[in-house]
Order: structure tokens, then C-alpha cells, then sequence
């Protein structure tokens, strides 16, 4: 059962078009598994929809803009439908299909890279405003104590992490500010895999990961 959700602000962002597309995908992967946060982004579809119908006649839209909008969120809301049948290879997948669609097929298709201490990540491609990564930690493993310089998404994909703060299984998503100071550890079981997007560089405590960050990128 999915426990940490996303919060008003980012879901309204998302439907406006403004967030960076690395905070999207992670955005859009959540809500492919979350039916509570895909009714609540709904409505928010629904609100921007009906203010676009009123404005419409009161501002000289570009020819084509509201029905590229609507358009959208129709498909949105047909690739998040928790009732369409899917081929036997999807149903089995780990990756959901928004993150499918930037790897180009599921977990063995990842080009990981490694960073050090088992972790492993694949930066995925996305606009310069932010980044997004897949990262796969494995059991037992922390990652190294840090706080933020901007803000970070991270999708629980598969297995756990607990950190000072609460516990994230599949499905959840940390929100970590500038002010969340942290040291996640991937909890026994299976391998820790989440999709995290931060528009500014972790800051990390010690001085090894930090002599480190420059040839991982993080």
C-alpha cells in the first residue's frame, strides 16, 4: 500500500505543463501506480480544463492550443486507466511505462554505471533544468549522509529504504527539501530501485563522496 504521496503543489504543476520534464517523469511514474494521486490529478486536469473553456473566447489562443491541451489529458488519462489490458511481457515488468518509454525497455535494459559502495545509476535523458536517474541499491547499503541543494523525487520502483525521517516501500515517493538531512539505507530484501529526479547537486557530508561527485554526477 503506497503510504507517502505526492503533495497539491507538484500535481498542480504537472497539470499545468511547468514542472521540469525530469520532476514530470517521476511525477507521471507515480501516478501510474497511485490511484489516489491519479484521481486527485484528475481533478486538477479537469479545473484547468474548464478555466481554458472560460478564458477561450477572452484571449487570442494560438490555433490549435486548447485541443493540444485537451488532447493531453485525454491520453493521460487513458495510459493511467487501471483496468486496460496489457500483453503478458508488460504485466510482468518492473519499470512502469512512463520510465519504459526513456530506457527503451524494462530493468535489462538499463545501461547501469557504477557509483561506488554497490550502488549502481542511469542517468536518464531529460532537459538541463533537471536531472532523473534510476539508481539500485543494493540491500543493506547506504547512501552516503547528505542534504540538498534544490529539491529531490525519489520513486520507491522496487524493495524499501528507511532514512531518518520514515520508511519508503513501492509506490511511495520522498519529497526532500533543502531543509531534509538524511542518510537512506536500503532495508534486507529485495535490491532498492527508485527513479529520482533533483534540480541541484546533493550535498554530502563527507569528504569522500564529495571528492567523488563530480565523476557521477549526482
Amino acid at each position: 500500500m503506497i503510504k507517502h504521496h505526492l503533495n497539491d503543489e507538484l500535481l498542480m504543476a504537472y497539470s499545468a505543463g511547468t514542472l521540469p520534464e525530469a520532476f514530470s517523469l517521476v511525477v507521471a511514474t507515480h501516478v501510474s501506480l497511485c490511484d489516489t494521486c491519479r484521481a486527485r490529478l484528475e481533478g486538477f486536469d479537469a479545473v484547468g480544463g474548464a478555466v481554458l473553456e472560460i478564458i477561450e473566447d477572452e484571449i487570442d489562443l494560438s490555433a490549435g492550443s486548447l485541443e493540444a491541451t485537451m488532447a493531453r489529458i485525454a491520453a493521460m488519462e487513458q495510459e493511467a486507466a487501471i483496468d486496460t489490458p496489457r500483453p503478458a511481457a508488460l504485466r510482468n515488468a518492473l519499470l512502469p511505462g512512463p520510465v519504459r518509454e526513456y530506457v527503451g525497455g524494462d530493468l535489462d535494459a538499463v545501461q547501469w554505471r557504477s557509483v561506488g559502495g554497490g550502488v549502481r545509476q542511469a542517468i536518464l535523458p531529460t532537459s538541463e533544468r533537471a536531472s532523473v536517474r534510476l539508481l539500485h541499491i543494493p540491500a543493506g547499503i547506504a547512501v552516503p549522509d547528505h542534504t540538498h541543494g534544490g529539491l529531490e523525487l525519489t520513486l520507491v520502483l522496487q524493495g524499501a529504504f528507511r532514512d531518518e525521517h520514515d520508511r519508503f516501500g513501492p509506490g511511495d515517493v520522498e519529497i526532500a527539501t533543502q531543509d531534509v538531512h538524511h542518510t537512506p539505507v536500503a532495508e534486507p530484501g529485495p535490491d532498492c530501485i527508485c527513479l529520482a529526479a533533483t534540480d541541484a547537486p546533493l550535498r554530502f557530508s563527507g569528504w569522500l563522496p564529495r571528492l567523488a561527485q563530480p565523476f557521477v554526477n549526482i
